[in-house]
């Protein structure tokens, strides 16, 4: 006895899938900006500094004088030395005047004139000591600064944003099927 076959043939969907990607585009326009900055306000003020150098005292010690400073310097001297004398004269005139109190005023008087003073020798620095004097006033400088504060101003713009929306599409590519078929 035959047995009948049976053959199924069966054929399984597929799908089809295709998808366009979504698209996201973001610019951001600069935003706009001014920035303005004052210049500062600068004073200065100054008083400059004074040195005075007076060496007219270390001059006149080394005899290093104006012409018309040495005949005055002279002229004192000479006028002193007459006065002097004129006081040495005078007190021998009083003695020789009082003669008669005793002594020997004229023998006194006489080797009193015959001799010269000593002579005076004396060491002395040229220019003596602290004979330069010098004056010093500081100077001042006074800087005074305004400053102003900078000007800015901001426009920012919100960004530009442009979306495209995706899509999946889905489709049947093969239909599932099945072929049964019976054989003798």
């Amino acid at each position: 006895m035959r047995i009948p076959q049976l053959t199924m043939e069966a054929t399984y969907a597929k799908l089809a899938i295709s998808t366009e990607p979504a698209r996201l585009e973001i610019t951001q326009p600069p935003a706009e900006m001014t920035i303005e900055q004052p210049p500062a306000d600068m004073r200065i003020d100054s008083v400059p500094a004074r040195l005075t150098i007076d060496q007219s005292q270390a001059w006149a010690a080394m005899n290093n004088k104006h012409v018309f400073q040495l005949i005055q310097d002279a002229a004192d001297r000479g006028r002193q030395a007459a006065l002097d004398y004129t006081a040495h004269v005078a007190a021998q005139g009083d003695e020789l005047m009082r003669i008669e109190n005793g002594g020997n005023p004229l023998a006194e008087q006489a080797a009193e004139n015959s001799t010269n003073p000593p002579f005076e020798v004396n060491v002395a620095l040229v220019p003596p000591p602290f004979s330069v004097k010098v004056d010093y006033e500081p100077g001042r400088l006074t800087i005074d600064w305004n400053t102003h504060v900078p000007r800015i101003d901001v426009k920012p713009h919100p960004p530009v944003v442009r979306y495209e929306q995706g899509a999946v599409h889905i489709g049947l590519a093969q239909r599932p099927s099945l072929h049964i078929d019976v054989s003798i």
